[in-house]
């Protein structure tokens, strides 16, 4: 597999040391079109949730990396968006494409650029949910204009002018090239890549954290400073 790093079942087997229960959540946002989302100051990436929280998660990812739809879809996306409903952790996307120059084609150049347009319409935590929801195969170059266009459909209020000539033109060109060099410069070495409060998930925890169902809520819990 081309994605630098993927955690398997057997990495998820791996002792945590940690409760399956989840612990507590208060509520914050009714659903995820209610979220706070926002360009960082430094224009790389992408912030959901309350300025307020108490936890920071950076999270990198690449829109083809079949790891990070295990991730988003059946992993610990779910109970992180949760988690961000609530208003107990503010996540920080930063959106690698690396995956391009590993299998050719420029599709997660394109999902990139069509997230920070999202971004621009108050749409992009929805339409991060569907493009990993229905993301190609991983040797597929999928993301075509016309495939993100048509996913973007199923997001309400999503599609119109300024919207649709952002992902024909790649108008976030820029963005999408200065947060591909945060990417290559931080200290991810494969997506998906966590990292919370400035401090990356302990080796041999990570992939249960990332996969394992219940880990991620009792991991923040008991990690908080």
């Amino acid at each position: 597999m081309l994605v630098k790093r993927r955690f398997g079942g057997a990495v998820v087997a791996v002792a945590l040391g940690l409760s399956v229960a989840a612990c507590g959540t208060r509520t914050g946002h009714a659903d995820v079109a209610d979220m706070p989302e926002s360009l960082a100051a430094d224009g790389t990436s992408i912030v959901v949730g309350d300025a307020a929280a108490h936890r920071t998660v950076r999270l990198y990812e690449d829109p083809r990396c079949p790891a990070c739809e295990e991730f988003e879809t059946t992993g610990a996306g779910p109970e992180l968006q949760k988690l961000t409903l609530s208003g107990t952790v503010q996540v920080r996307y930063t959106l690698a494409s690396f995956l391009d120059g590993k299998l050719g084609g420029n599709g997660s150049k394109k999902a990139v650029n069509a997230l920070r347009a999202a971004l621009e319409e108050g749409k992009f935590v929805e339409y991060h949910q569907v493009l990993y929801a229905n993301q190609p195969e991983e040797a597929v170059d999928g993301f075509t204009d016309e495939v993100l266009l048509k996913l973007a459909s199923r997001v309400e209020g999503l599609r119109g002018t300024d919207f649709d000539s952002a992902v024909r033109t790649m108008k976030y060109q820029a963005f999408v090239d200065a947060s591909e060099r945060v990417f290559q410069n931080s200290i991810a070495d494969g997506t998906p890549t966590m990292v919370i409060d400035g401090v990356p998930l302990p080796e041999l925890q990570a992939g249960m954290i990332l996969f394992g169902e219940g880990y991620l809520t009792r991991y923040i819990k008991e990690s908080a400073g």
